[in-house]
């Protein structure tokens, strides 16, 4: 992705959510500094911020300023940085490492890092209901979104799914309902959360690119299976194996691998037909929908 206008734009929307998050996370220094400097250690590791480069893509699309959607980008990654310090824990799925450093509750302790998740996720809804950029009814339809989109109708439930699938058969279907909700759902919120930004869109826009956002979430997930199997660590940062060694079910080991490239491929198609009529503004969210199957990490 190197010298590209994908790798050009990807860099300014993570050094921008970045500076956002760092603005919004509490001090180290702030009492209890312990709690606060596990939710900065969490959340600022250098991640890869596909989700919040999505606010900004769709954003773009939709002729939004980049420092309109600064807070959806931060609250959508919160989530995301609370979701990992939770699936890490020995409880979940048990890692050790995240990002080539030790997970959250083996840089400080399992007490501290519950906490920390627990306060990354109301800390998401804080920085929406704050926002000077936002209307305030854009606002409460953004904390809706991201509540849905995270809890045990979405991500949450996602998460419950899996583990209750582990050693289990399980159909594609099934394993499509799994990952529409444990990766799909805050992809799809991302892109949402920006359209929400939009007084009086388009209701046909918007169910484009939500189309677009729930083909990518499922493609996204697609590709990592199979970056696993391959021997890659997967870019939601699950060790080598991880899913092997729990007896999950994937979509190589369903369809094989050129089936589930196959598959990957049919929906990023899907979601590029989807962008039609967008315009120039949309490039961005076709490089990006590129990307996701194109990855090798």
């Amino acid at each position: 992705m190197n010298d590209t206008p994908l790798a050009a734009f990807t860099r300014a929307c993570q050094a921008r959510v970045e500076a956002a998050l760092d603005r919004c996370l509490p001090d180290a220094e702030i009492q209890p500094p312990q709690l606060h400097a596990a939710m900065r250690y969490a959340v600022l590791n250098g991640g890869k911020r596909v989700r919040p480069t999505l606010v900004y893509a769709a954003a773009q699309a939709l002729g939004l300023a980049p420092q309109q959607v600064d807070a959806p980008a931060c609250a959508v990654e919160l989530i995301h940085g609370y979701s990992l310090i939770h699936d890490d824990l020995p409880a979940m799925d048990d890692d050790d490492l995240r990002r080539g450093r030790p997970t959250c509750h083996k840089a400080f302790d399992e007490a501290t890092a519950i906490l920390a998740g627990d306060a990354l996720q109301t800390l998401a809804f804080q920085t929406l209901a704050e926002s000077d950029s936002l209307s305030p009814a854009a606002r409460v339809a953004m904390i809706a979104t991201l509540s849905l989109a995270a809890g045990s109708r979405g991500m949450v439930g996602g998460q419950a799914l899996d583990l209750a699938a582990e050693g289990q058969p399980l159909d594609q279907a099934g394993l499509e309902t799994i990952h529409i909700h444990k990766t799909g759902a805050l992809i799809r919120a991302a892109v949402k959360m920006a359209t929400q930004a939009v007084p009086d869109l388009d209701a046909g826009i918007a169910a484009q690119l939500d189309h677009y956002a729930k083909c990518l979430g499922l493609a996204f997930q697609i590709r990592d299976d199979i970056l696993d199997v391959e021997g890659e660590t997967a870019v939601i940062g699950k060790t080598q194996g991880k899913d092997e060694s729990h007896a999950k079910a994937t979509y190589p080991a369903l369809l094989g691998l050129e089936g589930a490239r196959e598959s990957a491929d049919n929906l990023i198609a899907d979601a590029l037909r989807s962008l039609d009529g967008l315009g120039d503004g949309a490039a961005p969210l076709r490089w990006l929908a590129h990307y996701m199957v194109q990855r090798n990490h």
